[in-house]
């Protein structure tokens, strides 16, 4: 770690640990009705969108009824993105002239951004109309990261209510989540990107002439406001084919630290909102002090691992006094890109300011590490806080069985039920991420694909399904996704990994509301303290690495043996 990597780390840390508590207050207050400094402007607005919808707010939804609801919810959307990308060629505000997208492609990016995932197969500037890019890309962010944050709201409802049927009201949660958080901080970030020469305009791409006399074509549009919510929503998806790293969605090292804070901003702030509601604040800093803690190894790791250098370079006597260079940008360096991969990929925004093909292999397995813990190290908008909670609820069923007593959390008994629906959620995501990379390595559809022979091509391949399925979006770019098989497979796995985990917590959530609280005793494990975030952390690092590490020993492990003896494959 150099001076400059701590210094930007530690900065971000503070900045980060400042926000958390004011904002999870807030939250709190917004979710659970009360008035904010906001509500005199925003609540009529809010009733309004009730009326014309037929909602009742007061009116609150079995588990049954929430999960129908979320799933409503994305059907509209998905339609609509489809439309959009086929039509968008006859349709206005395409300056540019973008044809039609080909039926694959649509589909797989209609679901990518329907599922918070930004997963993207093509190049946004050459590609898409500024109508689908806002319609598309920039509201959709909007609404998957409201579901995501309602989905957390009706578990963190499961744990603490008692007795009741009930786990709150979608159209309440999501509308709330729009207007009253993800609204205000993307209006005033967006701001802040255009004041730092981030452009937001309708205009048409320029032509220009290089000092060699060749003609560019330099693509505008309205970027600085799809990059805020892209960030803070957990979405990810870029404006630009080359994401941050463009100098139009990336422009300094003030846009680089804002995107760096924004992408954990929300998941780390609901962890004070969970302990608020369940009347233990505590219980969300033991939350966060995990997840930080498995973000801190990660980006120290990642850190230290570039600014080494490539050993086969330094062996051939080359200069690395700046680290490995390869794929990032000279204005970055290698302490702001991988403190901005580690970010992208920890949080599941999938937002890249560096290409990670060109990451060393571990530096690779690090980012792949961070994607396979199930979006734990603090994760999308409510989609991190809900996944730890599973992880939360192993644990305390681990802790059960070695002490021989039925497993409580937070006053809630762990019963069967319980368990059985916390391993569907957690199981669905290895089976739709390792069993399609098998799949992909073997035939030929998958293999015509690849941009590597040997572990880097399966290092891509793994990557790809693990960006989709954990909902991250990101690539290591060497792969040509944009094939039929791989659109609809990504697109499937992005699929399950969205509805076969949340359908399954909503039902958690509503089993746990039923229950009546125990009362602590001498035998009730302590979920506060030091003790209980080391067994968080076993139990999330170990049953990582049971599931993933042969997969990963096939891929950046070998690779990297590899590079040590100076052969390539």
């Amino acid at each position: 770690m150099t001076l400059a990597s701590t210094t930007q780390l530690l900065l971000w840390l503070i900045l980060l640990l400042v926000a958390v508590r004011p904002l999870g207050f807030y939250m709190h207050q917004v979710f659970a009705g009360e008035a904010t400094p906001l509500s005199p402007l925003l609540r009529p607005v809010e009733l309004t969108l009730y009326r014309v919808a037929g909602v009742r707010p007061d009116q609150e939804q079995k588990w049954q009824d929430y999960a129908l609801s979320f799933l409503v919810y994305h059907l509209p959307g998905m339609l609509l993105l489809y439309l959009l990308s086929r039509l968008q060629d006859r349709l206005p505000l395409n300056p540019a002239g973008q044809a039609a997208v080909p039926p694959d492609l649509a589909l797989n990016t209609a679901i990518s951004f329907a599922t918070n995932t930004s997963w993207q197969s093509y190049g946004g500037e050459t590609a898409l109309s500024y109508l689908t890019q806002m319609a598309r890309i920039a509201v959709q962010s909007f609404l998957s990261a409201a579901a995501g944050i309602a989905v957390a709201l009706a578990l963190i409802r499961g744990f603490a209510r008692r007795g009741t049927d009930t786990i709150g009201n979608f159209w309440v949660d999501t509308t709330r989540a729009t207007l009253y958080v993800l609204l205000p901080i993307c209006i005033l970030a967006s701001l802040i990107m255009a004041w730092q020469g981030v452009p937001q305009t309708f205009s048409g791409p320029i032509d220009a002439t290089t000092l060699e006399g060749m003609k560019q074509v330099i693509p505008l549009g309205p970027i600085a406001s799809q990059e805020a919510i892209k960030l803070l929503s957990g979405d990810g998806g870029g404006f630009f084919n080359a994401q941050s790293a463009h100098p139009f969605e990336n422009p300094t090292t003030i846009t680089n630290l804002l995107g760096i804070l924004l992408m954990p901003l929300l998941g780390a702030a609901l962890t004070n909102t969970f302990g608020r509601m369940v009347g233990d604040e505590r219980q969300g800093w033991a939350l966060l002090a995990t997840m930080l803690l498995l973000l801190l190894v990660g980006a120290v790791a990642l850190q230290g691992i570039e600014a080494g250098g490539n050993p086969l370079l330094a062996s051939a006597g080359l200069n690395q006094h700046m680290g490995n260079m390869e794929g990032k940008e000279l204005r970055f360096g290698v302490s702001g890109s991988t403190l901005f991969s580690e970010m992208g990929t920890a949080t599941s925004s999938g937002a890249v300011n560096a290409m990670h093909d060109s990451y060393l292999p571990l530096g690779g397995l690090v980012l792949l590490g961070n994607m396979m813990l199930d979006e734990v190290i603090i994760g999308g908008p409510g989609s991190g806080l809900f996944g730890m909670l599973l992880f939360a609820i192993v644990a305390v069923f681990i802790a059960g069985l070695m002490i021989g007593r039925t497993p409580e959390y937070l006053g809630n008994k762990i019963e069967a039920r319980e368990v059985k629906l916390t391993m569907l959620a957690l199981l669905a995501v290895p089976s739709a991420l390792l069993l399609p990379t098998a799949l992909a390595v073997v035939i030929p559809a998958g293999l015509t694909a690849l941009g590597n022979a040997g572990p880097h091509g399966f290092t891509e391949v793994l990557y790809a399904y693990s960006s989709a399925v954990n909902t991250n979006g990101s690539s290591f770019s060497g792969l040509s996704t944009n094939t039929p098989f791989y659109n609809l497979t990504l697109a499937l796995g992005m699929a399950v990994g969205r509805f076969m985990v949340i359908v399954p917590v909503l039902a958690l959530a509503g089993s746990l509301a039923t229950r009546r609280r125990v009362a602590a005793s001498h035998g009730t494990l302590p979920t506060t303290g030091g003790l209980w975030v080391g067994l968080l952390l076993g139990v999330i690092v170990i049953v990582g690495g049971l599931t993933y590490l042969p997969a990963l020993a096939l891929g950046p492990v070998a690779e990297h043996v590899a590079m040590l003896r100076g052969t390539m494959f």
